[in-house]
């Protein structure tokens, strides 16, 4: 259901009026500890460029041994197999990048490329209709569920993903203009000929990696009983949670990290990511990723182990590990005016009906922040966010115009670690205003109350996005 106009005129009215005057004194707005977004054992305050690359405080002593072993592995680059790097070899045969830390640079965010770039820390998933309707999708026959653009020597890579961009002018009701970035995605030199007509594209940037356990530590419960598919409430927001399931259909699991949702926990993410990005299979997913055609790609030589996998649990256990530890970056300029002010829109605007401001986890890799108060501002359910940023590609129970609300910790700290300030799910955005005014569908009354807000006041919800 999407809000009316009504519902967006009241919540204008909401922040003109006064929802957000905010003064520094008692009674302004701030939460005790809402610095602390991870909770006070799971927050780091390193404003650095290392600020995504902290272990949880209460890690102490040996207990931190893991996290370095993991973090060792996020950033070794893999190679080509066999080779003498013993347990770091089997890279590709085709691949994105060759290593975690490629995309996840400094366990940060990635970004689409500048003109005449290759993509480095994005990718573009691929897929075509089911068989029949309401089939699930299939991989595209000749490139599979991902394009691959590099290989080993030997073996072709799949082609270049080029992006362009097309202006979309628009103004503030105050008449102050604005112009916004559309991505158009093509295809350079394809290797095994053109794609399938009816192929579905998705272009995704790398996200920040920091603070996932304790999206993990939220309970399932928790999580489902936000869920308003038919919106009931009449409040314009239908989140819903993305399901895994079995090949009769059965719910198995339920998703929550991805731009979609599609993996449930953090080591099912990480082993799709080894073998999808750098080619490299795992005990959770044994096969490697060669379509019908790529006859190279098939024949290569592998660095499989006597378990048939290329990454053996260990290091998958090091890894998971390592990024259910990374801390969560803690909140800046708490009790300034304005941002206060900005935290007051925020709520008026009806953001955190999605972007939900605090959870508390139910059990927790470290036992210290079982029980835990976290400040994410995520729900980790889907949202129909209108057709502008459709990818019109489902994925599992989600549709071409559904996405996972991201987690907001760190958004402020993306510039300074990652040197650049693009956001949502194809970068197209160029800095958070913009990432705003591309929101519609369930978010379509919150952005025209942005766009209604006098200038002074859009800067201080933009200071409070800042803080976070």
């Amino acid at each position: 259901m999407r809000a009316s106009s009504a519902v967006a005129g009241a919540l204008i009215a909401a922040v003109i009026g006064g929802a957000g005057c905010g003064d520094s004194d008692e009674g302004d707005g701030y939460e005790p500890d809402e610095e602390y977004a991870g909770g006070v054992g799971g927050t780091s305050f390193d404003t650095t460029r290392t600020a995504f690359s902290r272990a949880f405080p209460v890690l102490e002593g040996p207990a931190r041994d893991p996290f370095f072993v993991g973090n060792s592995v996020f950033n070794r680059n893999w190679v080509t197999a066999p080779s003498s790097t013993e347990g770091l070899d089997g890279l590709g045969p085709t691949f994105n990048a060759a290593s975690c830390s490629t995309c996840h640079f400094l366990d940060g965010r990635g970004r689409p490329p500048e003109p005449g770039q290759r993509m480095e820390s994005m990718l573009v998933r691929l897929s075509i209709p089911g068989a029949a309707a309401g089939d699930p999708t299939r991989p595209e026959p000749s490139y599979g569920d991902q394009l691959n653009p590099s290989a080993i020597l030997g073996v072709p890579g799949e082609g270049q993903a080029v992006i362009a961009w097309d202006d979309v002018a628009g103004a503030y009701d105050d008449g102050t203009p604005y112009t916004l970035r559309r991505p158009r995605l093509t295809f350079a030199d394809l290797g095994f000929g053109p794609m399938d007509p009816a192929v579905m594209t998705s272009a995704r940037v790398a996200p920040v990696v920091a603070g996932l356990g304790l999206l993990e530590g939220i309970a399932e419960a928790d999580l489902l009983a936000g869920e308003d598919p038919d919106d009931r409430d009449g409040d314009g927001i239908s989140g819903r949670a993305n399901r895994l399931r079995d090949a009769g259909g059965q719910v198995i699991a339920i998703g929550r990290f991805g731009w979609k949702a599609g993996q449930p926990t953090i080591r099912r993410q990480t082993a799709g990511a080894f073998l999808g990005d750098i080619g490299i299979t795992s005990s959770l997913f044994p096969t490697q990723n060669c379509p019908p055609a790529q006859a190279a790609c098939t024949a290569a030589i592998g660095g499989e182990g006597s378990d048939g996998v290329e990454v053996t649990d260990d290091k998958l256990d090091a890894i998971t590990f390592y990024g259910q530890t990374l801390a969560a970056p803690g909140r800046r300029a708490v009790r300034d005016p304005d941002v206060l002010a900005g935290k007051a829109h925020f709520g008026a605007l009806g953001c955190g009906g999605c972007h939900t401001p605090t959870w508390t986890t139910q059990i927790a890799i470290v036992p210290e922040l079982t029980g835990a108060t976290i400040r994410p501002y995520t729900d980790l359910l889907l949202h129909d966010l209108g057709p502008d940023l459709a990818d019109d590609r489902p994925d599992l129970d989600a549709d071409g115009r559904e996405w996972r609300t991201p987690p907001l910790w760190g958004i402020g700290l993306v510039g300074t670690v990652n040197g650049h300030t693009t956001f949502l799910h194809d970068g197209r955005a160029r800095d958070l205003a913009e990432a705003v005014l591309w929101h519609g569908g369930e978010a379509e009354a919150s952005r025209r109350a942005f766009v209604a807000l006098p200038a002074a006041e859009r800067a201080r919800l933009l200071a409070f996005l800042e803080s976070l």
